[in-house]
Formats: C-alpha cells, sequence, structure tokens
C-alpha cells in the first residue's frame, strides 16, 4: 500500500525571496488612491446589476467615475522615474 502525501517543496515554493521589495511595496502605496477609486466604482457598478439605476445610483456612478480619473491624473502628474509604465 501506497501512502498519499504531499510534497512539501511544492506547498511552500514561494520562499523569503519572493516577497515584494520595498520599491514595490511603495509603489503600491503610491497607487492606492487610484486603486481604491477603482473599488469604490466596481462597487457602485455592483449595486445596479440587478436593477435599473436610480438617478442616485447613477451619481454614484459618475462621482466614482470622476475620482477613479482624478486619482489616475494625479497618478500620472506624480512624475518620476520609477512610475509605472502601462502598455
Amino acid at each position: 500500500m501506497s501512502h498519499i502525501v504531499t510534497v512539501q517543496d511544492a506547498v511552500t515554493a514561494f520562499a523569503d525571496f519572493m516577497e515584494p521589495t520595498a520599491a514595490e511595496l511603495d509603489a503600491i502605496e503610491r497607487e492606492m488612491p487610484a486603486i481604491l477609486a477603482d473599488v469604490d466604482l466596481i462597487d457602485a457598478q455592483i449595486i445596479t446589476l440587478d436593477r435599473m439605476p436610480s438617478e442616485v445610483d447613477a451619481r454614484r456612478i459618475r462621482r466614482a467615475r470622476r475620482r477613479v480619473l482624478a486619482a489616475r491624473r494625479d497618478l500620472a502628474n506624480q512624475g518620476g522615474t520609477d512610475a509605472p509604465v502601462v502598455a
């Protein structure tokens, strides 16, 4: 009878060197306002999935879109050599 066991190397394949670097964490921190604005927009859109959007819903989506655009504009205007390149 053969025993079935997990392969420890496969389970713990991500070692410490696979953690994000300080520069990557800083980039995420700089992009956090844009990320949160995107989340707010998605939340506003999800609310209207199962019903016809009311005027309040439409205003909420418009405001969320404006916040996304403003956050992305601010991120793009920060400049710097380490700004992410979007293809």
